[in-house]
């Protein structure tokens, strides 16, 4: 019998709400150090994935707003300079108001639970990613990913 993604998916997959902010999801990628988690609903059903890079686009995007529109006192009291003291916290809070569902990638790369491997590897490869959701009836049930694929070679070659 052949391995389906039921027989190699890592089953307690980490995810992340859409409702959460961008400053929880950093905190949760840290602490878990992890680059990416998948989105899912209340009925565990995959929005999108959140990615590090998405994190590093939304903070590129706000810290560069938050410089393009750095408020001056010069616009109200003559021979005044910027107004820096606004700056970082202007800043957490542009971030604390962005939440995940905004900043997520929408979709995700998918395999039905039992996709043959074969399918898995030539869908990762096809899709240049290392990491495939895995699910049934459309709810989140797993992951696979390009080292535990690696790892069933790894099982088949003897060791020295």
């Amino acid at each position: 019998m052949a391995l389906a993604a039921r027989d190699v998916m890592q089953r307690d997959v980490l995810t992340i709400d859409a409702a959460a902010t961008i400053l929880d999801a950093y905190r949760l990628f840290v602490e878990e150090e992890i680059s990416g988690a998948p989105v899912v609903d209340e009925d565990g059903r995959v929005l999108g994935v959140l990615s590090a890079r998405d994190l590093l686009r939304v903070i590129t995007e706000e810290r560069d707003t938050a410089l393009v529109q750095t408020s001056y006192f010069r616009d109200t009291e003559e021979f005044s300079g910027p107004d820096w003291a606004g700056g970082p916290e202007d800043f957490q809070d542009r971030l604390a108001g962005r939440t995940v569902g905004d900043t997520m990638t929408p979709g995700a790369i998918v395999v039905a639970l039992d996709a043959p491997i074969a399918e898995v590897a030539r869908t990762l490869r096809r899709q240049r990613v290392h990491r495939i959701l895995v699910v049934d009836d459309d709810r989140l049930v797993g992951l696979i990913t390009s080292f535990d694929l690696v790892g069933l070679l790894e099982k088949d070659v003897p060791e020295r």
